[in-house]
């Protein structure tokens, strides 16, 4: 397993050198600039900037050298924010991200596989319908009209939640953001449990267990629930790097300092480092996730080898 998770991590490399080619290229293709504001800059002084931020080189050598920085971890100065680099932007952007995005995947996956197996377990029932009518609802409905919704009752009406600010990590900060990315993400896990555990159930290896007279509570959780969360661990490994940096939208609806806020004001203000450092934050999450999940895969299913 070692061996196949250091050949996977070095196959990772011309892929996340794809990404970051493209994210640079298209940053660099779009209007505008960095410099671009409302006041117009003397020629002098847009010249002496461009030339301290190696914009004034042709566009092929500007790569070759954000390249050789960031394999040495320097993502630059950004452009926006002043007196920061964009290494200490992400630094601070990414534990609140990251707590978030994780908070919201444990209470997804909970609710969702709990909910899944009892849909599976009385299918074609009212109950298997009522908790599919609540997952399509949960599908259709985007987050960024039921965080809104959260805030208005369970912050302005019933005052019970603070409707925006970190304050500090706390709890109750943290329960609105919280349920709001997680809701979407709980009708998803709800449906791919439901169907892998359907199609489990149908399975001969189950008929046998059933015939040897094993309690049906056995079956579920050690030989049933197991095979049917396969597809629930494929999808959350992308679903999970996307929680921790791509909850752009909660992250600006409730105000909260994390890196989807840094990546949106990054391209407002085409700030290329600080959009290429979220980029490469991202991309590379991505390939975490999706080895940890082939890693998983052969811890629930005997039948993968990695040899």
């Amino acid at each position: 397993m070692l061996s196949y998770a250091v050949r996977r991590l070095l196959e990772a490399i011309p892929t996340l050198l794809v990404i970051v080619a493209l994210a640079f290229f298209l940053m660099h293709a779009a209007p505008g600039g960095p410099f671009d504001g409302e006041r117009v800059l003397p020629p002098e002084i847009e010249a002496n900037l461009k030339a301290a931020y190696n914009l004034d080189k042709p566009i092929w050598q500007q790569f070759l050298i954000y390249l050789g920085n960031a394999l040495q971890g320097d993502f630059g100065p950004s452009f926006t924010y002043k007196d920061f680099t964009v290494s200490e932007l992400i630094g601070t952007g990414f534990p609140v991200s990251l707590r978030l995005g994780l908070s919201a995947i444990f209470l997804a996956v909970a609710i969702g596989c709990t909910l899944g197996v009892l849909a599976a377990m009385r299918q074609n029932s009212r109950t298997d319908y009522a908790v599919m009518g609540v997952a399509m609802a949960g599908i259709t409905i985007p987050n960024f009209v039921m965080a809104p919704l959260l805030t208005l009752v369970f912050g302005i009406y019933l005052g019970w939640l603070p409707v925006a600010g970190w304050g500090d990590g706390s709890i109750q900060n943290m329960v609105l953001p919280v349920i709001a990315l997680a809701l979407p993400q709980i009708a998803i896990i709800s449906r791919l449990t439901r169907g892998g555990m359907i199609e489990v159930l149908r399975s001969n290896f189950v008929r046998t267990a059933h015939a040897k007279g094993l309690p049906e509570r056995l079956i579920i959780w050690r030989h049933t629930l197991r095979a049917a969360l396969l597809p629930v661990v494929s999808y959350l490994g992308p679903a999970i790097a996307g929680l921790v940096t791509g909850s752009v939208v909660i992250e600006q609806i409730f105000q909260l300092p994390g890196i989807g806020r840094y990546f949106v004001q990054g391209a407002i203000n085409r700030d290329y480092t600080l959009v290429m450092g979220t980029v490469i934050t991202y991309g590379s999450l991505i390939v975490l996730m999706n080895l940890i999940v082939d890693l998983v895969y052969g811890l629930l299913d005997p039948r993968v080898r990695y040899d």
